[in-house]
């Protein structure tokens, strides 16, 4: 009986800490998610959701006292979705970009670095950017990836060195699958995604941390972002956002938690 009061106390004490007025759903926190991106998100065999991003819009929700909802979407849908007020929060990691913080609040919390993978048993190492030079790799099309490698290119090119020869394809799972039939000599994606294909023993994770850029969460509500940013400052006190990314290998974004957004 004792412990049947305490969580009634404790439900009493959760109180919502966004009004229903700001919300898509009264009482609930709905989030646009593109689980296409194991470990950051993804969904498993029976269609459950799962990864960092995840994982952390689970808690974000759950300090905020409210109902958690993912909604999964591509990336195009998602800034116009959360203008028309169907989510709360766009939860995948976002770019800040100038423009964008012209349209949206944004906090970014996530530091996303380029990786270069190779097959375990291949040719000459990896081990510098420069060792890239001439060699055929695969990356997401229409990704920060595929841009740093374009630029890269230029670079080599002005240095005098041989351009790499980028093969573009639709998702990392393809863009390793290319790399797995030796089509290329190189892949190339994200900390934790290489992270995750060296555990599996499946490639070599021969460099990191290339070209890091803030990943964040965004908003379309101030108050709401404001909101959201309270619960990731206790997460900070607590210990439980540096645990969170260091279980997917994920750095933490420079500057401390903040609402970058329009300005009044």
């Amino acid at each position: 009986m004792a412990l049947s009061l305490a969580s009634a106390a404790s439900a009493q004490e959760c109180k919502p800490k966004i009004a229903d007025s700001l919300l898509s759903k009264p009482g609930t926190f709905i989030m646009a998610t593109s689980p296409t991106l194991p470990p950051m998100a993804y969904a498993d065999q029976k269609g459950v959701l799962k990864g960092l991003r995840i994982d952390l819009g689970y808690e974000i929700a759950k300090r905020l006292c409210l109902k958690p909802e993912y909604v999964s979407t591509e990336y195009a849908a998602m800034i116009p979705g959360l203008q028309g007020r169907r989510w709360d929060m766009i939860n995948a990691g976002l770019f800040v970009t100038p423009e964008r913080l012209k349209l949206l609040y944004m906090i970014p919390y996530e530091n996303l670095a380029i990786s270069i993978s190779t097959a375990v048993k291949s040719g000459p190492p990896i081990t510098k950017v420069d060792d890239l030079s001439g060699k055929k790799i695969s990356t997401d099309i229409g990704g920060y990836a595929e841009r740093k490698m374009k630029d890269l290119n230029k670079e080599f090119q002005t240095r005098g060195l041989a351009p790499m020869d980028i093969a573009l394809f639709d998702g990392y799972a393809t863009v390793y699958q290319a790399l797995r039939a030796g089509q290329v000599d190189a892949a190339v994606s994200i900390d934790p995604v290489a992270k995750l294909y060296q555990e599996r023993g499946e490639f070599t994770h021969a460099l990191s941390g290339m070209y890091p850029t803030p990943g964040s969460l965004a908003f379309g509500d101030k108050a709401v972002a404001d909101a959201v940013a309270g619960v990731l400052r206790e997460m900070e006190t607590d210990g439980s956002l540096a645990k969170l990314l260091d279980q997917y290998g994920v750095g933490r974004a420079e500057g401390g938690v903040q609402v970058l957004g329009p300005k009044s």
